[in-house]
């Protein structure tokens, strides 16, 4: 596979920007690129510092699975019964207009847990997400296929391996991908309600110590797990979705 030369030619360009700024204002707003680096490295090579990182990643994955869990169950019920799409449908698309601050004040008054609390928030911001994308997906179906498959009196198993998974497939990778991006600043805030330990958590500590350098050495670090999930997202979407145009793949 070719790596593509223009993200790396806008990597740059950023770069060279922020260095610029950095030489026009003093450190505490704009501290040079070199020294951002060293606090990257200083956190990939310190153990606690990297038990920070993995425990975001494991939150973020973790609510992810589980909206993915409910969200896709309901997608798929949404899209076999009109009549609960009719009922279900609102519900989400109200949930969709609940900022995720609101929901981290619900779960600090619902729950005493800190990880039960970050896991619900995940899972209430991207829940919507998998669902429509999936019940899309449902619907999307080939018409003439279901009938095919129908004829030959599938079990409803049978019936999910051979037509529902293979077409909502497409829809699932999409809202991964998503919802990956979305998630990154939704854990955030949701590690700044009593979190002792995670990216948001050093997040606040950098904030309280005014130190700009290490406060975007964390933002890259957290950009940086997003962009490797969201490329192993890509990676298993070229491998399952291989039958497909390069164009319809994105």
């Amino acid at each position: 596979m070719r790596l593509r030369k223009e993200p790396w030619i806008s990597a740059i360009a950023l770069i060279a920007l922020w260095q610029t700024a950095a030489h026009f204002f003093p450190p505490f707003l704009f501290p040079s690129a070199l020294t951002i680096a060293k606090d990257v490295f200083t956190i990939l090579t310190d153990m606690s510092q990297v038990g920070d990182a993995a425990a975001t990643s494991l939150r973020i994955l973790g609510g992810m699975l589980g909206a993915f869990i409910v969200g896709g169950l309901l997608g798929i019920w949404m899209g076999a019964s009109p009549k609960v799409e009719q009922y279900v449908h609102p519900l989400l698309t109200f949930n969709q207009g609940i900022p995720a601050l609101s929901w981290v004040v619900f779960s600090v008054i619902w729950f005493k847990s800190t990880e039960l609390r970050i896991w619900f928030i995940i899972v209430m911001t991207t829940l919507p997400a998998f669902a429509f994308q999936i019940h899309d997906s449902y619907c999307a179906m080939s018409k003439d296929l279901k009938e095919m498959c129908l004829s030959f009196r599938p079990s409803p198993w049978d019936k999910f391996r051979t037509l529902i998974a293979p077409s909502i497939l497409p829809g699932v990778l999409t809202a991964w991908k998503i919802n990956l991006g979305n998630v990154a600043r939704v854990v955030v805030v949701a590690e700044l309600v009593g979190a002792s330990i995670g990216v948001g958590y050093q997040l606040l500590q950098r904030q309280q110590l005014f130190d700009m350098s290490g406060a975007v050495a964390w933002t890259l670090i957290l950009v940086l797990f997003v962009v490797v999930s969201q490329g192993v997202v890509t990676l298993l979407e070229t491998s399952f979705l291989r039958y497909r145009p390069k164009s319809e793949r994105g």
